[in-house]
């Protein structure tokens, strides 16, 4: 089940977004940061939105989207996604970029566009292509990977 999220629930993100940013090969997001700090960072505000995924009323992923960029660029969406640890590889990710695709057709964007996917993220840039993604182009050495070095982002897209 996925669900707008909550207040509340910033507790129970927060773990998983330190994990994920912590780990630093999927985020360009500075880790070390502390519940408070961390908030801005995830939870989405009007007009975009964050989500949680829930399974047995467990929350093992959650999603934040909303427009890739203000003013003239505000029909273009963007998403960013985060699983559980150990909650990845069982269709979570799958079932949070579905939501995504529906939420910004149903918002009246033309287009979602991922400004920075690690291209080391095999896993991640793997589903995108298959719920219909494309990548425009790759930023060569944008991204400083703990164990691969200096290695790409790719910009991502779909049109709606």
């Amino acid at each position: 089940m996925i669900r707008k999220a909550r207040d509340a629930d910033w507790e129970v993100i927060y773990p998983i977004f330190r994990a994920i940013v912590d780990e630093g090969t999927t985020y360009a997001i500075p880790d070390g940061l502390t519940l408070e700090d961390a908030r801005p960072w995830w939870m989405e505000r009007p007009p975009g939105q964050t989500v949680v995924a829930l399974e047995d009323n467990v929350v093992v992923g959650s999603a934040k989207m909303g427009p890739n960029r203000p003013g003239r660029g505000s029909h273009v969406a963007t998403a960013s996604f985060m699983v559980s640890p150990a909650r990845q590889g069982r269709g979570v990710g799958f079932a949070l970029g579905h939501y995504v695709i529906d939420w910004a057709r149903a918002a009246g964007y033309r287009s979602i566009q991922f400004n920075a996917v690690v291209e080391t993220n095999v896993a991640a840039v793997r589903l995108w292509e298959k719920l219909g993604f494309s990548i425009l182009a790759t930023v060569p050495q944008a991204f400083d990977h703990p164990e691969d070095g200096l290695v790409g982002l790719h910009l991502m897209f779909m049109e709606l």
